[in-house]
């Protein structure tokens, strides 16, 4: 099973089996943060939902960011947030353009990238994927520490990407530990 559609923006992970509790917890963090009317699906794969937040993706994350700072305990099954620009059909070659087309857009020339690629449910290869993809972006790659990452989440018949700086996905467990939250 896939997911079918593509309107959404936020691609949030969780435990297995605790999709839907997943999807209420997300869409009430997401009100209180400002969203209105957030809608929140799971994707069909296990641990991972679909979120369409009427906020900026990357603010919306920003703003949860905050919200956990405050109220650690409101977060049970939201474990990371990534922010998505577009969604394309799984299609390699449809993948590669609108990579290429957002990185271009996005990266500037001074800046380093990586491209990391999440698969699911798809035959795409991943190594052959990325060499497609960055034989056509002109910036120095930096696979440790990029300033850009070209992040590309295949979810069966539909593919989400994002250029993203390191701190615009929000991961529970990597905050934890900045924080200091031991044990929680």
């Amino acid at each position: 099973m896939s997911l079918r559609s593509k309107d959404f923006n936020l691609l949030v992970s969780t435990g297995r089996m605790q999709e839907r509790r997943c999807c209420r917890e997300i869409e009430y963090l997401l009100i209180e943060v400002g969203d209105d009317k957030p809608k929140a699906k799971p994707t069909g794969i296990p641990g991972l939902v679909a979120v369409k937040t009427t906020l900026n993706p990357f603010e919306a994350v920003k703003r949860l960011r905050e919200l956990f700072k405050k109220r650690p305990w409101d977060f049970r099954y939201t474990l990371k947030v990534t922010p998505i620009e577009v969604t394309v059909n799984t299609d390699f070659d449809k993948i590669v353009v609108e990579s290429v087309k957002l990185a271009q857009s996005k990266i500037k020339e001074e800046e380093t990238y990586r491209i990391t690629v999440n698969r699911r449910y798809t035959t795409i290869d991943k190594s052959r994927l990325i060499d497609a993809i960055a034989s056509r972006i002109k910036r120095k790659v930096n696979l440790t520490s990029p300033d850009k990452i070209v992040n590309i989440e295949i979810l069966g018949k539909i593919t989400g990407i994002s250029i993203l700086k390191p701190e615009d996905i929000l991961s529970i467990a990597k905050l934890k530990r900045e924080l200091g939250f031991y044990g929680v």
